[in-house]
């Protein structure tokens, strides 16, 4: 099987039955338009595949571009080369997803040429809930678990920060990580 240059985070695909997209399919919309070794992990958009000759910014306008004309899905897709990705899990802040039982951990991944600072900023951040970080094309932002409902975490959806990011938990991020390396 080809490596994975790329990981596609699609956005809002097949959430409370909207914007239905079924893996097996997207994978072979993807193959056909010469995307190399296409593999999907769970079903809320995440999608492995090669094509060394595209650059992030390519790789994502190649997706979108399949989930509009095979799907009519018109949402958001950030892609991460290989190395971009497994730069995020590894530069996280330190201690970032150790306590599982006392905070929820979330990356908000931006595509290339979004501030990290600025994006950081358009989060709101609830003192004593909330804590954010600006990483290199990231967002880690944790929130105490026993008083998420007080989160300001969702504020960034009415930004313009909004249109260029889409958010993985911890979890998933690290799967996707250890996945690049499967295979």
């Amino acid at each position: 099987m080809t490596p994975a240059t790329h990981v596609a985070l699609i956005r809002g695909i097949n959430v409370g039955g909207h914007n239905i997209v079924p893996m097996a399919q997207l994978r072979e919309s993807l193959a056909a338009r010469r995307l190399d070794g296409v593999r999907t992990y769970i079903q809320s958009g995440n999608v492995f595949f090669g094509a060394p000759g595209l650059d992030e910014i390519a790789a994502a306008e190649a997706v979108e571009a399949v989930l509009a004309e095979d799907f009519s899905v018109d949402t958001v897709v950030v892609a991460a080369a290989a190395d971009s990705l497994r730069a995020v899990v590894a530069t996280a802040p330190a201690g970032f997803g150790g306590e599982p039982d006392l905070y929820h951990y979330d990356v908000a991944f931006l595509r290339p040429g979004v501030s990290s600072e600025e994006a950081r900023a358009a989060f709101g951040i609830r003192e004593g809930v909330d804590s954010a970080w600006a990483g290199e094309r990231a967002v880690y932002f944790r929130r105490l678990s026993a008083q998420r409902t007080k989160s300001r975490m969702s504020t960034v959806m009415a930004t313009p920060f909004y249109r260029v990011m889409t958010i993985r938990n911890w979890r998933t991020t690290t799967r996707l990580a250890q996945m690049l390396d499967e295979h």
